[in-house]
């Protein structure tokens, strides 16, 4: 590609991007669906100006990194200790049963294949804790006892999700499923979320030293991504996702994080406020054109809607979507709205789905029919759950 050809391309993306999340959220919509949107419509499936070139490609995976780094960082893990095991019910059963459910009906009603029908099971037990946030906070009920545990068990399905992450993106690297290979991956994840906050903290102290003495601007950005970038690459070097990398750093530079040792290595929330307010238009530059690349990979003129699978897969998909997060919350001991509550702010996928999914196209696991039907389940359980949450609410609330 020529120079001025991407710079037009990426003014296109970015423009775009903004118009539609702009028009999502007046639309009472999540902002991820309209930058969704403009891929759908700049790419092939519509009008057809963009494809998912290398430039564009490589930019997508610095946002995707930035993203998981922004999940990591806005990451409560004081929120489990406060709701106990009703959230660590909730995030389990909301785990493990759309895995199952999902895993089934793909291998054995579907026939697909193993590997394709693990993917598709790991891509339903995603919770978008940040689409989620933004519904009670706009209920005003985040420091309900439903939002409460729910925001709990969503920090619990992050990280056992980012953990599942690590494994299938091994198996689809590895050449297939081994035990061995699990095995090795689990180790080398454990150690590496032992040892990265660690380091991470105290690089961190590092910076905040500089920080005060630099006399140039800008040395938490710099230093901030550059450290992001080295876990990405630490994460790949020891067989894992490099968003694994962003996902631990943020965690580390938390506010909310804190070692169960070594007071020196206590939390600043000052200097951790800083890092998430100077971080963000960083992050809010690059995350946009993941979620654009996704609408660009995804071609819907060579989907034959006329075929019964995508319609029977998608459906039947989305009611063990939504079903396999709601069951969990009925099982807990609350008064039923706050059960029916919690499982609802449980069912949003948005951004942590679409990463599943991506991956799974970016390894050869997806082909597009496949592809396109996880999109259309990740979009319609990002859509009618924040719907479905303020019409109960204002009935029932």
């Amino acid at each position: 590609m020529e120079t001025h050809t991407f710079f037009l391309y990426l003014l296109i993306i970015l423009l775009a991007a903004r118009v539609l999340a702009e028009l999502a959220i007046k639309l009472k919509l999540p902002s991820v669906i309209g930058e969704l949107m403009a891929g759908v419509i700049l790419g092939p499936s519509l009008l057809g100006w963009l494809e998912p070139s290398l430039a564009i490609k490589l930019m997508a995976e610095i946002g995707i990194i930035l993203l998981l780094f922004e999940v990591g960082l806005g990451t409560d893990l004081r929120r489990l200790a406060r709701t106990g095991t009703e959230s660590v019910l909730v995030a389990f059963s909301g785990f493990v049963l759309p895995l199952l459910l999902a895993f089934s009906l793909s291998y054995w009603i579907f026939e697909l294949s193993l590997l394709v029908s693990l993917f598709i099971g790991g891509t339903l037990t995603a919770t978008s804790i940040g689409i989620t946030v933004r519904v009670l906070s706009d209920l005003k009920r985040q420091q309900s006892r439903e939002g409460q545990i729910a925001l709990g068990a969503a920090v619990l399905d992050d990280i056992m999700g980012v953990v599942l992450l690590a494994l299938l993106f091994e198996f689809s690297t590895g050449g297939g499923i081994s035990f061995a290979n699990a095995g090795k991956v689990l180790i080398f994840v454990a150690a590496f979320f032992v040892l990265a906050p660690v380091a991470a903290k105290l690089m961190s102290l590092v910076v905040k030293r500089f920080d005060i003495v630099s006399a140039i601007p800008g040395l938490i950005p710099t230093t901030i991504v550059s450290l992001v970038l080295f876990f990405a690459w630490l994460a790949h070097e020891i067989g894992a996702p490099e968003l694994l990398g962003g996902f631990a750093a943020g965690l580390a530079l938390s506010r909310r994080f804190f070692f169960p040792f070594g007071i020196a290595l206590h939390a600043d929330p000052e200097f951790a406020g800083r890092i998430e307010k100077q971080m963000r238009p960083i992050i809010q530059l690059f995350t946009p054109i993941f979620f654009v690349y996704v609408g660009l990979s995804l071609n819907l003129r060579e989907i034959d809607w006329s075929s019964s699978f995508i319609w029977s897969f998608s459906l039947s998909l989305l009611v063990i979507a939504l079903a396999g997060k709601l069951i969990g919350a009925l099982l807990i001991k609350e008064k039923w709205p706050t059960r029916w509550m919690v499982g609802m702010a449980m069912m949003p996928r948005g951004e942590v789905g679409l990463i599943f999914a991506e991956l799974g196209r970016v390894s050869g696991i997806f082909n597009n029919e496949v592809y396109a039907g996880m999109v259309i389940v990740i979009a319609l359980t990002t859509l009618l759950p924040p719907f479905a949450m303020k019409c109960y609410f204002w009935r029932y609330g």
